[in-house]
């Protein structure tokens, strides 16, 4: 047997393999150390070794849905749909599928992977595993919709799938998921005639539903139609959350600072905690309009409003401190984002990188190069060897270079 067909056999999920990573396993993880470890792991074989050792483990549907989403996402990234259908598949025969909660992970699955077929195939042999049908696992068959960007078989199903199964009838959450299709394709005027449907059959229009909306339209331009929005929200009584404010200051991010500081105290004054992604407009506000020192305030300002800076809060600061020759800063602040294991984005470091070149600050240079290529995927990696060559770091180039500059 080749060595292709050989590697080709280990990627499927036979019974042999998956009693053998399972005792491989077993005895030194447990379902929580799996999800930790398969939030890390990029390799797609590995990914679904830690899952198959525990996946018999789970207790419900809901426990097992994060370690089983992020094992697809794993093997879609590396188009492997052979091996998620096997994986799949494979649960089918689990007495747990006559569970409509259990089966309807199946179905997001395979929306997750983009294979919509295979979700709808599972939904309509619901039947057959003699699994009781409800908005349970229509609602996630229209999600998997959306997860395979096939956004215009959301409203073709809305319509089909209840009048095919008597007694089946789409529910708040099911009308929230058609409204996102219409925002997702870039339609939020048929999300606003969804939204006055709800309103004519008295089905509770969500904050999730109205911000979905709230989001497409400023995304698209539609600033007099959002505000519009807003205030009617506000005027009907809608439970505005903190999603809802962070999506009417990401619209203010690029003007007046105050605008953005006022919305934040609106929140608090609600009783709203606003959270990283507020202050994170904010700090990217005072960014845009070059006053880094208000930016810098808000940043270390997190921790005493409660909140932990994320990826996006690293990959802001730094690409600013960047973009006004502040490399040095730039270095200290990415090496706080390590600390916290919120490194910022690959783009965000090859500019800190150059800069800190530029700057003879060889030795961070190589420091840092040599820390993302532990950290980041594997995919990254040729971009990153390929900086290293085209600015000298590469060992010997880099040493000769240092030497260079400190005789110089």
């Amino acid at each position: 047997m080749s060595s292709s067909i050989r590697l080709r056999h280990l990627r499927h999920f036979s019974a042999t393999s998956n009693a053998a990573a399972a005792a491989a396993y077993s005895s030194s993880i447990s379902v929580s150390q799996a999800k930790s470890k398969l939030r890390t792991e990029y390799d797609p074989d590995k990914a679904l070794e830690i899952y198959s050792s525990v996946s018999k483990h789970y207790s419900s549907p809901s426990s097992s849905r994060y370690a089983q989403d992020l094992t697809v996402r794993r093997l879609a990234k590396s188009r492997r749909f052979s091996d998620i259908e096997s994986l799949i598949e494979s649960h089918k025969t689990d007495p747990k599928i006559s569970q409509e909660p259990f089966l309807s992970t199946l179905i997001r699955s395979y929306g997750i992977a983009g294979m919509l077929d295979h979700a709808i195939k599972t939904f309509h042999q619901m039947d057959q595993f003699g699994t009781p049908r409800s908005t349970i696992s229509f609602n996630a068959l229209l999600s998997a919709c959306n997860q395979s960007r096939q956004f215009d078989r959301v409203p073709q199903l809305f319509d089909e799938i209840p009048k095919k199964y008597i007694g089946l009838s789409p529910d708040k959450v099911s009308y929230g998921i058609l409204v996102k299709s219409y925002c997702e394709a870039g339609h939020p005027e048929k999300g606003l005639e969804v939204l006055r449907e709800m309103e004519r059959k008295s089905v509770e229009v969500t904050a999730v539903t109205s911000t979905t909306i709230l989001n497409a339209l400023y995304k698209k331009g539609k600033t007099e139609e959002a505000e519009k929005l807003w205030f009617e929200m506000m005027k009907t009584g809608c439970e505005l959350d903190v999603a809802s404010y962070n999506v009417r200051i990401s619209n203010f991010q690029g003007g007046e600072p105050e605008k953005v500081k006022e919305l934040i105290d609106d929140m608090s004054t609600l009783g709203l905690k606003p959270d990283t992604i507020s202050y994170n407009y904010l700090m990217t506000c005072y960014c845009k309009r070059g006053m880094l020192d208000e930016a810098k305030k808000v940043y270390e300002g997190l921790e005493g409003n409660g909140c932990n800076p994320n990826a996006a809060t690293f990959r802001t600061l730094v690409f600013y401190l960047c973009l006004n020759g502040l490399y040095e800063q730039g270095y200290k602040v990415f090496k706080e984002s390590v600390r916290l294991h919120k490194i910022p984005d690959f783009n965000t470091l090859k500019h800190l990188v150059e800069g800190l070149v530029m700057k003879k600050k060889i030795k961070d240079a190589k420091g840092l190069i040599r820390t993302v290529k532990k950290t980041f995927p594997p995919n990254f990696l040729k971009a990153w060897k390929k900086l290293e060559e085209e600015l000298g770091l590469v060992s010997g180039n880099a040493e000769a270079r240092e030497a260079k500059e400190s005789t110089g």
